[in-house]
Parts: structure tokens; C-alpha cells; sequence
């Protein structure tokens, strides 16, 4: 069976329009983000349906901190809850969770809080989803470049020797396969500093659907174009 038809490995959704969702219906832009969390646990079951592997979802970016303080803090309360409420769902849908991104800026409690999903959820052998959190690419790219700088100046890696699969080993996604497809909600064709690396030659797909009215319905109909779409990495 050639690439084209297999179901997609890696799946990344950045998930937008939640405050134009609230918008369009004369509500504050916190109601869309509250309304934002349910198209989440969908998209997850339904990547366990059909057969997906990782599932790595764009939740708050680095830029994400110059949105209004009253903003950011609704997000932090949604995460807030989102950690200390989805264990059981995860563990009963055999779901493995990791967090990627800048850990350092977000407060204490919650990354307390997101050690603790990794660890309990370690064991899980099915689904992983990967949430990134205060993350940005280009800060990522920057922090593997230190790492490998910081290793050749003490002369445990010569500079010849970095590759390709060696750069991808130092960074957040280390031992994840790059992902297959791209989705991005709300209409926006743009990947907004998102896996700038990892998805070289990842299948995009942009649809106008807001983040809140995103559904298992639209994911399939997305996976089932996906497998129609011919994948040649350049080679011709």
C-alpha cells in the first residue's frame, strides 16, 4: 500500500477561532475558549478511532503572553481544570501525555501539575498526545542550537558529526515522528511559528471551521483527504 492511503501517523492541529466564535455571538472572548476544551477531547477519540498515533495540538504559543492579562489568565484556569480533570478519560483511552514548550513561563502549580499527567500517563501505550504549551519554534530551534553548541564546546560532539536526525533528537519532539498532516482551524493559512522544523514536508490543511465547532466529523472527512493527497518529499 503506497503512503497516500495509509491513515496518517502524526497528526497537528493548531487550533484557532475561539475568540471570533465568541464574537460572532456577542459573548466575551473567554466563552469561546471555555467552549474550545470539548472539540479537544473529540479530536482525541476520534485519533484513537481511526487509528492515529500522535496527536499534537497547539494550545498557548509564546506569543500567546502579549494577549491581555485578563485573557491569559482565563487560558491558565482552563488549563488549570483541564489538568486536574481529564486523568481519568486519559487513562481509560490508554492515552500518553507529554507537554512540549517553554516550561519556565508558566507558573509553578501548573507545571507541577503537568509533571504529574507525564508521569501518570507514562505507562499508556496508545494515543500520544502532545500538547504544546508556552511554546514557540523558532525559541525551540534556538534551544537545540545551544544544546549542540554547548556539547561541541566541550568536546563531547565534533561539529561535522551533527545531522539532521541528531538535530531532531535535541529538540522538544525528541523520539516523535515528525507529523504527517497539518490542520489549522478558523480560516487563517498561515503555521504561526508551529513545529517550524518537524513539518518540512508535513500534508497542511486549512478550514474555515472555528475552533469550538470542530468536530470528529470534520477530522475524518480531513484524515480521508489526506489519504488521497500523493507524497514525494521532493523526489520528483
Amino acid at each position: 500500500m503506497s503512503e497516500s492511503k495509509l491513515t496518517p501517523r502524526h497528526v497537528a492541529i493548531i487550533m484557532d477561532g475561539n475568540g471570533r466564535w465568541a464574537q460572532l455571538r456577542g459573548r466575551e472572548r473567554y466563552y469561546g475558549h471555555m467552549q474550545g476544551v470539548e472539540p479537544v477531547r473529540a479530536a482525541v477519540r476520534a485519533a484513537i478511532r481511526r487509528g492515529v498515533r500522535y496527536l499534537t495540538l497547539y494550545a498557548f504559543s509564546t506569543e500567546n503572553w502579549q494577549r491581555s492579562p485578563d485573557e491569559v489568565e482565563t487560558l491558565m484556569g482552563l488549563l488549570r481544570q483541564y489538568l486536574k480533570s481529564d486523568l481519568q478519560e486519559l487513562q481509560k483511552n490508554n492515552v500518553r501525555i507529554r507537554f512540549i514548550g517553554e516550561r519556565d513561563m508558566l507558573a509553578p502549580d501548573i507545571t507541577a501539575a503537568m509533571a504529574k499527567l507525564e508521569a501518570d500517563t507514562a505507562g499508556n501505550d496508545g494515543l500520544t498526545l502532545c500538547v504544546a504549551l508556552s511554546y514557540g519554534s523558532r525559541q525551540e530551534i534556538v534551544s537545540a542550537v545551544k544544546k549542540a553548541a554547548a556539547l561541541v564546546k566541550k568536546g563531547d560532539l565534533q561539529a561535522e558529526d551533527i545531522d539532521a536526525k541528531m538535530f531532531s533528537e535535541m529538540l522538544y519532539t525528541q523520539a516523535m515522528p515528525d507529523p504527517d498532516l497539518v490542520i489549522r482551524t478558523s480560516g487563517e493559512q498561515r503555521v504561526s511559528n508551529y513545529l517550524l522544523w518537524q513539518i518540512a514536508y508535513s500534508e497542511l490543511f486549512f478550514t474555515k471551521t472555528l475552533w469550538p465547532d470542530f468536530n470528529k466529523d470534520e477530522l475524518t472527512a480531513i484524515i480521508n483527504d489526506f489519504k488521497t493527497r500523493e507524497r514525494r518529499y521532493g523526489k520528483n
